[in-house]
């Protein structure tokens, strides 16, 4: 579709202009975002589909067996949703399984509950993460003009499942943890940073042809590294992507989490200053048998994001509550005990 830079600007612009004064007439009525809280507090929940064809079954604190987004929502003030989608996993419930129209589907869940959707665009067939970027095994022997265009088109397409759902979700990631870039190795970042900035924008764009009220987010890993974050940051903005938000991970131990929030909040505080950018956590967790240093971490994460100068805080998500100890091959970060009731790790939530 863009035949060269320069190409690809002119067209993106004429694109761009063409959404935001017609996007009114062309979408159905409800497909547009809708107001996003003023601060998130988050869980992914991507696991749940599976796990529930796998049989689980969760409870309350009181034991009594509820809808796990029920149990969010009502008892931990759980507002928002993160949901990852995969190109073309395969069909375990685990390790794959989401693909985007059961990631539709599960939006749709917890859209009808009364939350707000966080899109997590993998671009990959499986995990993507700062030591891991594979390429969808039909997109290996692209081009990187057909690198551009896959990611176009599949942006577009899981924007458009999610709205035949009745969804338009308030924030999309192009990509997950792109501490070193994505679509290795055409889009790493230490190879090549304007590659990965040419990948940032074509997601970008794609996502606000579909919803231009859709906010993007980049996401890297170690959010108390700060070095990282003005390195892939800088070098994004440098060379030339537009993205509205930055996302963080962290995932402390038990006894250094104090240190970690401090170190992040100082990072985020620096985003602010150097670019002017929305901060985001998307993934937090702690081990599953330190509930009470965990309680606390969510509460101080919590409290300190949605301070930050400005109003630039956006929100918190914790990465798969609902997730018993061991699942899936061994995480041992969810809030959920092998009974099937909860720990006290989400009250951090609750003010």
């Amino acid at each position: 579709m863009f035949k060269n830079v320069r190409g690809f600007k002119i067209k993106t612009s004429i694109l761009l202009a063409f959404v935001l004064l017609f996007t009114a007439v062309l979408l159905p009525a409800g497909q547009h975002a809708s107001a996003a809280p003023s601060f998130a507090k988050g869980a992914d929940i991507s696991w749940v589909p599976g796990m529930e064809a796998q049989g689980y079954k969760w409870k309350d604190k009181n034991g009594v067996q509820r809808d796990i987004i029920d149990i969010l929502k009502n008892d931990y003030q759980i507002n928002s949703v993160r949901i990852r989608v995969f190109v073309n996993p395969s069909n375990d419930y685990g390790n794959g399984y989401m693909n985007k129209d059961r990631a539709a589907a599960l939006a749709q869940r917890a859209k009808n509950a009364g939350m707000s959707v966080m899109l997590t665009l993998h671009y990959s067939d499986s995990w993507a993460d700062p030591g891991q970027q594979t390429k969808p095994a039909a997109w290996k022997n692209y081009t990187f003009q057909q690198l551009m265009d896959a990611v176009w088109n599949y942006t577009r397409e899981v924007m458009t499942a999610m709205q035949s759902k009745g969804v338009t979700p308030d924030w999309v990631q192009i990509g997950n943890e792109t501490s070193n870039g994505m679509l290795w190795d055409d889009g790493k970042a230490s190879v090549n940073m304007k590659n990965y900035a040419w990948l940032v924008n074509t997601g970008h764009n794609a996502v606000k042809s579909i919803s231009s009220g859709t906010k993007t987010i980049v996401h890297l890993a170690g959010g108390d590294d700060n070095a990282l974050y003005v390195w892939n940051i800088g070098g994004l903005i440098n060379n030339g992507a537009n993205f509205d938000m930055i996302a963080m991970s962290l995932y402390p131990s038990a006894s250094g989490w104090n240190t970690a929030v401090t170190n992040t909040v100082n990072n985020a505080k620096d985003m602010i200053n150097r670019y002017g950018k929305e901060i985001m956590i998307s993934e937090i967790g702690m081990d599953n048998n330190q509930a009470a240093a965990g309680k606390s971490f969510v509460a101080a994460m919590k409290n300190q994001i949605r301070n930050l100068p400005n109003g630039k805080g956006k929100g918190v998500f914790y990465w798969e509550p609902q997730a018993t100890p061991g699942y899936n091959g061994g995480y041992g970060k969810g809030a959920w005990q092998s009974n099937m009731m909860p720990t006290a790790v989400m009250e951090g939530f609750i003010d």
